[in-house]
């Protein structure tokens, strides 16, 4: 079943037990996800906790997540259990309360990205990154969904974020990787070669070395893969640090029993092996800057031209809890920038911007048009719009733009909800009403005719 090459080299990894590790890979991958809780605090039904993470979740099953609004509208999202733990990594090694600048570099689909944004907090900046064009555009629904203000996506090599000199205080390098922690699917067994770990590996050392000059002095790295390989994780880790100013941190596992501590050399790494714990393989270690570098110092910036003005920002007070000095205007498109301005400019400045923030309105004919990303914000202000709550059959059909029965709505905009949570806009017309989900998002698969679909089931 698993390619000899893999299977003779990891009999010769000391800190593995191959016989159990190949046994484990032959069962199922746990089911796990993260809650969001900025919008959502109850606990699935037959759950247990990951260890690793406050708001992580084990799953008895796995639910149909397309059929569940609380998905869609950015409750929770389905992250693998062992690359929660980058949470941990954060915690142990930076202080949460200070003016942080984060990079999240290969971030696509987004499940690092949410986690880091949460923790980070409302006040700080995270740039989430991705190189290819149509993974950028899922990114960029994720932190949509998610609703945090704080997250700008953007699309660009490492190489354009490393010109960004001493700039971010975290980078997180979750490196494309030979799939091996992967190998209960198919697809990851079918696309692994002894030539591609070594292709794998020559690709994350330019990677690090693109991105490092971003780093600022006693700023942390995080590197990442999902592959057991040591040419791809320790030896990676220990080439940097030969060719850099820098440090391994070693981090406190007394809580995190199976947690498997990889001493190479000096540097630490930290592996989850699928015999040793409930979740797919994984590699994690940090690293400190210790190079002496200058801290970036922004000039104030002149945004003549994008200021909104006084019905502007009377508008966005009525939507919003966004402070005045985050509020863009960019032609008849009203944004709430995720930082300071000043970083925002810089940022637009030297990369290319997916996601600039979150859209609040646009203005046609003197006309406020709220936008979806308004209605999943966690700082849209809960009395800006009447809402109606919606069945689920209603709130699938509505996420599908199926006709569906609404109760009697006010003229003008509405929001509709499922178990209080918004999903999104309609605008009653007076001889209909219109339905404003994304055509590009809407649900594709059939719906059930009857019975109680397969979603998440949840107690308080």
């Amino acid at each position: 079943m698993f390619p000899e090459d893999f299977i003779k080299r990891i009999y010769t990894q000391e800190y593995l037990d191959a016989e159990n590790l190949l046994k484990a890979l032959e069962e199922a991958s746990p089911v796990s996800i993260r809650i969001n809780p900025a919008k959502w605090n109850l606990v699935p039904v037959d759950s247990s906790n990951v260890p690793w993470s406050r708001k992580g979740y084990y799953l008895k099953n796995r639910p149909s997540y397309t059929l569940d609004p609380l998905f869609h509208s950015g409750c929770y999202y389905p992250q693998e259990a062992s690359s929660m733990f980058l949470e941990q990594i954060i915690r142990q090694t930076s202080g949460l309360d200070g003016d942080l600048r984060v990079l999240d570099l290969c971030a696509a689909p987004g499940g690092k990205s949410t986690l880091l944004s949460n923790l980070i907090g409302p006040d700080n900046l995270l740039v989430a990154n991705e190189t290819i064009v149509s993974r950028a555009a899922v990114l960029a629904e994720t932190i949509t969904k998610w609703g945090a203000g704080n997250t700008l996506v953007t699309q660009n090599d490492p190489a354009a974020l490393g010109r960004l000199s001493g700039y971010f205080d975290i980078i997180v390098v979750d490196a494309p990787c030979s799939g091996e922690g992967m190998f209960r699917t198919e697809i990851a067994l079918d696309e692994w070669s002894l030539s591609n770990t070594m292709h794998c590996s020559e690709r994350q050392k330019r990677i690090l070395m693109d991105v490092w000059p971003a780093l600022k002095e006693n700023g942390i790295l995080v590197y990442s893969t999902c592959t057991f390989n040591p040419g791809e994780n320790e030896e990676n880790i220990y080439w940097l640090l030969e060719n850099h100013e820098a440090e391994c941190i070693r981090l406190n596992l007394s809580l995190f029993k199976g947690v498997t501590e990889i001493d190479f050399k000096g540097i630490y790494g930290y592996g989850f092996y699928p015999d040793k714990i409930q979740g797919d393989g994984f590699f994690i270690s940090a690293i400190r800057k210790t190079r002496k570098q200058e801290k970036i110092h922004l000039k104030n910036q002149k945004i003549t031209g994008l200021r909104p003005d006084k019905t502007d920002l009377a508008a966005t007070d009525n939507l919003t809890n966004f402070s005045h000095d985050r509020i863009l205007k960019w032609g008849d498109e009203v944004f709430a920038v995720p930082y300071q301005m000043n970083d925002y400019i810089y940022l637009f400045q030297n990369l290319k911007v997916v996601k600039p923030g979150t859209k609040l309105y646009v203005l046609k004919n003197h006309d406020i048009l709220p936008t979806h990303e308004v209605a999943l914000s966690q700082s849209l202000k809960p009395e800006a719009f009447p809402r109606t709550e919606l069945s689920l059959h209603d709130a699938l059909a509505f996420l599908k733009r199926d006709n569906f029965v609404i109760g009697e709505t006010v003229k003008g905009w509405n929001l509709v909800t499922y178990k209080n949570i918004n999903l999104g806009f309609v605008k009653n017309i007076g001889n209909r009403v219109n339905n404003y989900f994304p055509v590009e998002w809407r649900i594709r698969m059939n719906l059930p005719d009857h019975g109680k679909e397969n979603i998440i089931s949840w107690i308080k």
